[in-house]
């Protein structure tokens, strides 16, 4: 039986932050690897201008090929619909080994609003949680979403304490735009990609 982490999101840019948290997991709840799934459509995304999924999954797979027990996954970009995680791991776990374990990796507030997402009781039943976290941050709240969770739907979860980077997606595309370097946080095959095809100008 394997354990495997899945961790999806726009990814636009992947920044060292994603590949740490990966990492992480990877470490901290024995997972034999981890999938980045990057999403083709996403719904709470529409209408908001990122980077072409193509050009997305490709940072990704430069962020990742140093990394033996790291893949990434097209299934979502080539889907051509709006990305829902409940169907896209039912999917995934259609190509893997039936004894093979899903976890979902997620922050903390994502964790904390996953009840909200489409046919959230047959996401949180089938599959389990690896949840990234940061010294005092919502520690209370997290602990009694997760133990509610476990009530209701048998849900596994895994808190980990994660190296957290003070980076987001959108504070990258900003120093782009204003023509500063992202150096320090982003891999440097990715950043390289960026300047070479004028990504987020």
């Amino acid at each position: 039986m394997s354990r495997i982490g899945v961790f999806g999101g726009t990814f636009d840019p992947v920044h060292k932050g994603h590949v740490l948290l990966a990492q992480d997991a990877a470490l901290q709840a024995d997972l034999s690897r981890v999938i980045f799934m990057p999403a083709g459509i996403q719904p709470f995304k529409v209408g908001m201008v990122t980077a072409g999924a193509e050009e997305r999954l490709a940072m990704l797979k430069l962020a990742v090929e140093d990394h033996d027990n790291m893949d990434v996954s097209s299934i979502e970009v080539e889907a051509d619909r709006i990305s829902y995680t409940y169907m896209t791991l039912r999917i995934l776990r259609g190509m893997l080994c039936p004894e093979d374990r899903l976890f979902f990796i997620s922050g903390t507030d994502t964790f904390l609003k996953l009840e909200k997402w489409k046919n959230s009781g047959a996401l949180l039943r089938e599959n389990s949680f690896i949840v990234g976290t940061r010294p005092g941050y919502r520690e209370n709240e997290l602990e009694r979403c997760m133990e509610i969770l476990r009530g209701k739907y048998g849900t596994e979860s895994i808190k980990i304490d994660n190296r957290e980077l003070d980076i987001s997606a959108t504070d990258i595309r900003k120093k782009l735009a204003e023509g500063k370097s992202i150096a320090d946080i982003v891999p440097e095959k990715v950043e390289r990609y960026i300047r070479e095809n004028e990504l987020y100008k």
